[in-house]
């Protein structure tokens, strides 16, 4: 075994979803602040450590399935060149230093990550088999991040924020699986037993859904974010680089290009950029510049 195998068991390309923590702050325009912006890296750091351990621990219970799997026979769990003790006993000193960081912070961040950690652990021990449930514990994982920040760093959470950062993870999480499940139809189930009970329609359904929400709810949420004072009304501009982000993501979904949305951002480079647009536009908004 070598630390670069153990590294890449941690599955590194996925910790950018945890940049969802710096969400909260960000949205409160307060993430410049000293004392919000330790705690959000905190939060930050710890749920980057306890994700990594779900992965480790996911890939050690899945271990016969993956090795007769094309491409996650690859992983190192799977391939033998990390052990099954050495993954588990990494994980569990990831999952005690990353408990151990977030009460640095207070009590909310532990129950936020351990939150994150009975979804994620319940949908590795056999819930990612049950449709529309394990939408619920994808979804969940997405929003757990987004509050994260707020929480460890004692700001008030916006109920419209809530609303759109839940139903976009519901968007993200219907997507992956319609992208799952459109790549090969006929063979999608036997990789994963709950894109059994779903049909294409059905999640291009749960997705659409799941975006109108978003983008109602953004709207709506960005009058609140804007700053009095502010040169431009940055806050409502920035609904033209989000709706066109979701529906550049949209795209790509349709045409079978991605399967997550770590894939989606570092693969397409309009979306990328429609991104960082979106977050320099909203975040001139929320710091009243």
């Amino acid at each position: 075994m070598t630390i670069g195998a153990l590294i890449r068991a941690m599955r590194p390309r996925q910790w950018i979803k945890n940049l969802l923590v710096l969400a909260a702050p960000l949205a409160a325009g307060s993430i410049l602040e000293a004392d919000v912006i330790v705690p959000t890296i905190i939060a930050l750091v710890s749920f980057t450590l306890a994700s990594a351990a779900t992965y480790l621990i996911n890939d050690v219970r899945d271990i016969q399935s993956d090795r007769a799997h094309a491409t996650k026979s690859t992983r190192p769990i799977a391939a033998g060149d990390v052990s099954k003790t050495t993954a588990i006993a990494t994980a569990i000193v990831l999952l005690i230093v990353s408990l151990a960081l977030a009460a640095l912070t207070g009590i909310g961040l532990v129950v936020v990550i351990a939150a994150y950690l009975v979804a994620t652990l319940g949908y590795s021990l056999g819930l990612k088999h049950e449709p529309v449930i394990e939408l619920g514990l994808l979804a969940a994982g997405f929003l757990l991040r987004a509050i994260a920040g707020g929480v460890a760093a004692d700001l008030e959470i916006s109920p419209w924020f809530l609303l759109v950062t839940g139903f976009g993870s519901l968007a993200l999480a219907a997507g992956k699986r319609f992208a799952e499940l459109s790549d090969d139809p006929d063979q999608a189930h036997e990789r994963r037993r709950s894109l059994a009970g779903y049909t294409p329609s059905y999640l291009r359904f749960v997705w659409t859904m799941s975006v109108a929400v978003t983008i109602t709810t953004y709207a709506l949420w960005v009058v609140e974010v804007g700053q009095p004072g502010s040169t431009l009304p940055w806050a409502l501009l920035s609904i033209i680089p989000f709706v066109l982000a979701v529906l550049r993501y949209g795209v790509d979904l349709d045409a079978g290009r991605t399967q997550a949305p770590e894939d989606a951002v570092l693969g397409d480079p309009i979306l990328l950029i429609l991104g960082l647009i979106w977050v320099g536009v909203f975040g001139a908004g929320a710091l009243g510049l």
